[in-house]
């Protein structure tokens, strides 16, 4: 299995500013890997909440993570500014795949790039449920089109 090569800004539908911590940085002198998917979690929800199609408190239905993962190219570290990049892969019929890209503020290339994958489920019972529609019209914008 070959390494991704880093995607360029372009490929990207949705932006949030991020700035690194102090507590980002390990102690190899660079943000730790686990801090990125917390930035991950933070650009999805945020998006989603600012559609209006996430609800943390009374939701119905909630997604949950199922699957991550992170390509990594370039370290970042405190103090910077970060910026995600996020799009959908694909949408199913209780699932969705974000794609996230990480890069250094004005920066052309990812210094890292992942997905993670929310299965869908009814609050309560957490058994899968149908994406809502009002979801799939907030994602739709983030799809190229063969989602």
């Amino acid at each position: 299995m070959s390494k991704p090569l880093p995607a360029a800004r372009s490929a990207y539908r949705a932006w949030r500013t991020i700035s690194t911590r102090w507590a980002d940085n390990d102690a190899y002198g660079h943000v730790n890997n686990v801090v990125y998917y917390s930035w991950f979690d933070t650009a999805v929800n945020a998006y989603l909440i600012e559609q209006g199609v996430l609800d943390i408190r009374e939701g119905a239905v909630i997604g949950l993570v199922v699957e991550t993962q992170c390509n990594y190219f370039s370290p970042l570290a405190f103090p910077q500014t970060v910026e995600l990049g996020l799009r959908v892969a694909h949408c199913g019929r209780s699932s969705v795949r974000y794609e996230l890209g990480v890069f250094a503020q004005g920066q052309a290339f990812a210094a890292a790039q992942g997905h993670f994958v929310h299965v869908y489920v009814d609050a309560a019972s957490r058994q899968p449920a149908p994406l809502p529609s009002e979801l799939v019209r907030a994602l739709t914008p983030l799809s190229d089109g063969s989602a």
